[in-house]
Order: structure tokens, then C-alpha cells, then sequence
């Protein structure tokens, strides 16, 4: 039986007529009350056939929700990312009823719709891609057989009662969590049933395209503290032609990905008896990054920054006083026993609370304000097991972090000095097309979790916008994202997986001076409290290096290739002149090699662009003659014969100006 959801109706008892006024701003009249289906279904069937959702006065609704009253209503289709998750969230039961079938020993877990498709999380043993392709043609199946989803409600008790006895042991424990009194919703398709809010299809038939993408673990409530259970990505379309295009992307995130590029191009390796989250760099990756982080020194001091270089590890005192051993203790590598240690010790987390004392190592006037602290530091922080990829997120890494104090009249221009920054390092890039900026505010509802009065925080993110909005920035504003002591801009990026990580931060903080008892000395001889800014550059130079792998699929701007030339000799006969023009190189700070292999040139030419190596140096005779190299790019191609004088003064240029080339020729 198919139960109806009733909207409460807010009109008046007794109209003769329901007004319903559509996107288009067409208006339908109905005597009586009218499901979202059979509206569609009014209108044009073959947008009933296209339905996958509704929008009742902005509202997401199933298309079984009766409307009773005058409402604006927009039939939802999968163009619509509403429609196309209830789609894909159809998708997952037929995904989890297919696993049922074939393995019915699986407990469910939970099975949303995801941006890029759907997963489902089953207790069982992982799948192989075999199982996937067995679980697939199931599914194909149960859409074949095209049961219609009805929705039914129970009590509390009854749905406890009913998941008991299906031995759904996770489904009783979401049901348990549930506040008293609420409407607790099931769907059922054929033999299936599934705890679930909605909204569905109204049948398994509308379902077209369907390809199970992996299989991985998850921690149950993405807690390593629980049990792994076995999640299922899948993806859903309409249209065939639209899935094998999206799965042709795939192929190409594949590549792109800078956890299997990044190892295949030996900039860094993980090893199981160092740790998870615990990168090594191997020598290309480290120069990459070596040469990020001199740049950026470089640019910091231009811009009035004074370095330091703080302990790895402090007392838990220091960070008692900054407030971090209560809000953040759970994230940090915490050395000794508070209750047998008489001191107990913690890698940094942050820099922060080292760079005050810094500031606090003499008294300060207001004349030696602002202050522009820089370090490239090394951090550590627990990351949950689950939470760790490749470079985008690790256990230890390295920052471009900075602190500035200043006096409270200065801190407008010193934040948006600061936004400048880091918009010319992602511009310097290429990435500045690649970001979004976030306003991370605090959330009222949850005071206890930050520092200060709802005066200063509504003060400090206000000052913030205003200073977005006079750069011209596009920004977002997200609730209960500041650290605990202030409001922050974050500059945010995808992975090729669509995965969003936060790049760079730039954080307002009001209130921290207090706690260290951080003061200047006024122009009347008075103590004030100054105000901090923290912030990166460029950010975390791992995840930096994962990005820009990914970003460019291994093929580095020239001047951040670990390897900017190699020459090659088309024998051995010229060897010496091989030699020569690389010491040539390098006298002039570019970065190449010879091969000297007993290879055949055209072999040697195709390793090398397949090294992603931005320029090849052919040299025999004639070169030697006349002290010429043939220039082979891979922006150009055969860029032709060139003294070798012009080649290092045009390579020199493009490494000074850090120009990003086009690549104008696939070879």
C-alpha cells in the first residue's frame, strides 16, 4: 500500500479550489487535494515520467506528498540537483536490496546520494571487483523488475521492533537516536525495506544507467573507534551516453590523482612500519617543495615579514594558556601521563603560541607595530585514520605560517595585506581560477565552544566581510567554521575527486593577546592589547605539491620542475660536450642532467617526455661544432637549433619570472 504525505495545511477549511502556481509562474487550479505525482502527471506525462522530486514552497518533498493548499511547486527532474539526488539515493536501495539478494548475512549500514553518485555502507566482507560486477547485474535486475517504492511510517516501537527482527542492528541504532515523537519513515520495494526519510523515485523502472565505481572501508559513524564496514561506491544517470562520459572522467581523475601520479613520478612514498599519514619525499618531491618554500621566504621578507624558528614540542602549559589543551587536545600527539608525569610535553599543533613569546621576549611600543612574524614550520596533528590521503592530509607536515601583531587600527590593512598574499602566490601558480573563499564564522547556538562576547565575534566577522567585499571577492559564509578564538577567511580547493580541502587560511583574532598578556605601549604611555592575524602563504606545502600535481598532471610550470632539462647525446662521442652544457646549466641555477645511456636518441626523446621533462637538449655533431643545442619543448615541439647562450638566457627568464607556458603542441 502506498501512504500519501500530507502537508499541513495552512489554508482556510472549506475553499472550493487549491491554487498552484508553477516555476514558470503558470497557475493550476485543483478541486481537492493532489499528490506532487499527480500533478506532474496533469501537467505532462512525460514530465511525470521525468519526476524525481517536488518543491513545495521551497521545501524538498517526495512526489507521494499530498498538497492541500494554495503553493508554489516545481516538479524536480535529475537536471535539478535536488531531483538527481533522490535519483541516486533510489539508486542505493537498489544497491543495498541487490546485496541483500546475493549476500544475506550483510547488515545495512546507510546509503546516501554523494555529489559524484551514491554509496552504501554494508557490514560484510570487503568486495572484490568481481562481487561488484555480480552486485551490479542484480541491481540491473531489480530495475528491470520495476517494483514501485511505497512509503509507510511506524512507531517507535514498531520500527524498533520490525529492524529487530530483520537483524538490522545499525538501523535499530539510528531508530534509538531519534528524538521522541518523530515521524520515523520506511520504504519498501518488493521484498526490500529500508529505513529512510526520503525523497524516492516512484518505482525502481525510472532508473536508467547504473555503474558500481569501488568498494572501501568506513569506519560505522566515520568513527575509528567502531567497526569497519564495507562501503560501495556507485554512480546513476539517465542516459547511458552521460555515464560513459562520466566514467571516461574518471579515467582521467585516475591519472590526475596525486596519490598514484605523484609515486609514479617518485616525488614521495608512504611506508607501513613509519605510519599512516607519514610521507616520505623523495629527492624530486623535496626539491619541488624546497623551491616553494624559498620563494615564499623570499616574498614574506619583501613584504616586511622577520623570521623565526621555534621548538617542535612544548609543555602542555603553553597550550593550557592558548586554550588548546581544552579545545583541541583530542588533535594533538600528547608526550607523557598527566596524572604520573610531573611534566608532560605535546608536538605543536600550531606555531602560534611559540611566536608570542617572540613578541613578549622585550616590552613593544606602538611604533613597532605592526610585527610580521614568518616560519616555515613543522606541525603534527592526530588525524583520524580515515581522514588521511596521500599529501592532503598527513600527520606531520610543513607550513608557510605566520603571525602578525598589531594595533587594532592596523588591522584592516594588514588582513587585506594579507589576502593580497596569498593571491599573488595563487596567481604566481596558476591556481587563482581554482579557488573559493569561505567567511568561517562562529555559531551562536554553540558559545561554549569559542572564546570572547557575541559582541567582539559579530564585530570581527563584520570587519571581515566588509574587507571582502571592498577586494571584490566572491565569498561564501559558513556557521560554526572559526577557530575557537576568531572569525577566518578560508581559501578553499577540489581535489580531482571533487573533495574540498581548505588551502589557506587567514584568521582575525581579538581576543588571544589577553590570555598571554600581549600589550604595547600606547603613544600616552598607556598598555593595549594588540591585536593577531594568523595565516599562511601558501599554506600546507604537502598538500600544495598534491594539488599542483593534480592541477597539472605532473607537467610543473619549468621553474618548479624538479628536473628542467636533460641533454641528450646521440652518442657517446658526445659525451664530453653533454657534460659541458649541463655544467653550463647549472653554473646558471637550472636544474638538468645528461642520459648517457647506449640508447637510440628517438628512445631517449620519449622517456624523457614521458619524465614530464619541460626541455630536451639534442647533441652531436654539428651542436658541438658550432655550440648549438637542438631545443625540444613540450610546449613547442622542435623548437630547432639554438647557441647555447640564447637557450640559458630564455630558460633563465622563464625560471626568474616564474611564467606558466602553454602547451601548444601534443606530441
Amino acid at each position: 500500500m502506498v501512504v500519501l504525505i500530507k502537508l499541513p495545511s495552512k489554508g482556510k477549511k472549506g475553499m472550493n479550489s487549491m491554487k498552484i502556481t508553477l516555476k514558470d509562474g503558470s497557475v493550476k487550479e485543483y478541486a481537492n487535494a493532489m499528490s506532487v505525482i499527480d500533478i506532474a502527471k496533469d501537467i505532462s506525462e512525460g514530465l511525470a515520467r521525468m519526476a524525481c522530486a517536488g518543491e513545495v514552497d521551497g521545501e524538498v518533498v517526495d512526489l507521494r506528498t499530498v498538497v492541500d493548499k494554495d503553493s508554489e511547486l516545481n516538479i524536480l527532474t535529475f537536471h535539478d540537483e535536488e531531483g538527481k539526488a533522490a535519483y541516486r539515493h533510489t539508486t542505493s536501495h537498489v544497491l543495498a536490496q541487490a546485496v541483500k539478494r546475493l549476500y544475506p548475512q550483510a547488515k545495512l549500514a546507510i546509503g546516501p546520494s554523494i555529489d559524484s553518485g551514491f554509496y552504501y555502507d554494508f557490514d560484510i566482507e570487503s568486495f572484490d571487483r568481481e562481487s561488484l560486477d555480480k552486485i551490479e547485474k542484480e541491481m540491473k535486475k531489480i530495475i528491470k523488475e520495476g517494483a514501485p517504492l511505497e512509503r509507510f511510517t511506524l512507531s517507535r516501537e514498531e520500527a524498533i521492533a520490525l529492524m529487530k527482527e530483520k537483524e538490522e542492528p545499525y538501523k535499530v541504532e539510528l531508530i534509538e537516536e531519534l528524538p521522541e515523537g518523530e515521524e520515523i519513515s520506511f520504504y519498501r520495494q518488493g521484498d526490500f525495506v529500508d529505513l529512510c526519510a526520503g525523497p524516492h523515485l516512484m518505482s525502481t523502472k525510472g532508473i536508467k544507467a547504473i555503474k558500481l565505481i569501488s568498494s572501501s572501508g568506513a569506519y560505522w559513524r566515520g568513527s575509528e573507534k567502531n567497526k569497519m564496514l564495507t562501503r560501495v561506491y556507485g554512480t546513476a544517470f539517465t542516459k547511458n551516453a552521460d555515464l560513459q562520459e562520466y566514467l571516461a572522467y574518471l579515467e582521467d581523475v585516475k591519472k590526475r590523482d596525486h596519490n598514484k601520479l605523484g609515486r609514479e613520478m617518485e616525488l614521495f612514498t608512504t611506508v607501513d612500519v613509519i605510519g599512516q599519514g607519514l610521507p616520505l619525499l623523495l629527492p624530486k618531491g623535496e626539491k619541488m617543495i624546497r623551491t616553494l618554500q624559498r620563494w615564499i621566504e623570499d616574498e614574506e621578507e619583501k613584504r616586511g615579514y622577520v623570521r623565526t624558528k621555534t621548538p617542535l614540542m612544548a609543555k602542555s602549559d603553553l597550550y593550557k594558556i592558548s586554550g588548546h589543551w581544552d579545545h583541541y587536545k583530542e588533535g594533538m600527539f600528547v608526550l607523557g601521563d598527566e596524572e604520573k608525569d610531573k611534566e608532560v610535553f605535546a608536538l605543536r599543533p600550531m606555531t602560534c603560541p611559540f611566536q608570542y613569546y617572540a613578541y613578549k621576549s622585550t616590552q613593544r611600543s606602538y611604533r613597532d607595530l605592526p610585527i610580521r612574524y614568518g616560519e616555515t614550520s613543522t606541525l603534527f596533528r592526530n588525524e583520524d585514520s580515515g581522514e588521511m590521503h596521500g599529501l592532503t592530509r598527513v600527520r606531520q607536515f610543513t607550513i608557510s605560517e605566520g603571525h602578525l601583531i598589531v594595533r587594532p587600527d592596523q588591522m584592516d590593512k594588514e588582513f587585506k595585506d594579507c589576502i593580497d598574499l596569498a593571491r599573488y602566490c595563487l596567481k604566481t601558480l596558476g591556481l587563482e581560477e581554482d579557488v573559493t573563499y569561505c567567511l568561517s564564522k562562529w555559531d551562536p547556538k554553540n558559545k561554549e565552544k569559542y572564546i570572547g562576547t557575541e559582541e567582539i565575534w559579530e564585530e570581527t566577522q563584520g570587519r571581515i566581510r566588509n574587507v571582502l567585499q571592498e577586494l571584490n571577492i566572491p565569498f561564501t559564509e559558513e556557521e560554526g567554521e572559526a577557530a575557537f578564538y576568531g572569525p577566518k577567511v578560508d581559501i578553499q580547493a577540489k581535489n580531482v575527486y571533487g573533495k574540498e580541502d581548505t588551502m589557506i587560511t587567514i584568521q582575525w583574532d581579538a581576543l588571544i593577546a589577553e590570555q598571554f598578556d600581549m600589550y604595547y605601549i600606547d603613544q600616552n604611555g598607556e598598555k593595549k592589547r594588540p591585536y593577531v592575524i594568523h595565516r599562511t602563504s601558501v599554506g600546507c606545502y604537502e598538500r600544495t605539491l598534491a594539488w599542483l600535481i593534480e592541477k597539472y598532471s605532473g607537467q610543473f610550470p619549468t621553474w618548479l620542475c624538479p628536473e628542467q632539462v636533460r641533454v641528450l647525446p646521440i652518442s657517446e662521442k658526445y659525451h664530453d660536450y653533454a657534460n659541458k652544457i649541463e655544467s653550463e646549466l647549472k653554473e646558471n641555477g637550472i636544474s638538468c642532467s645528461v642520459d648517457e645511456r647506449a640508447e637510440k636518441i628517438g628512445y631517449k626523446i620519449r622517456e624523457a617526455r614521458l619524465n614530464r621533462i619541460p626541455y630536451m637538449l639534442v647533441v652531436g655533431q654539428k651542436e658541438e661544432e658550432e655550440n648549438l643545442v637542438s631545443v625540444r619543448s613540450r610546449y613547442l615541439g622542435d623548437e630547432g637549433q639554438k647557441p647555447l647562450d640564447t637557450f640559458i638566457n630564455e630558460i633563465s627568464k622563464e625560471i626568474r619570472t616564474k611564467e606558466i607556458r602553454k602547451i601548444e603542441v601534443e606530441e
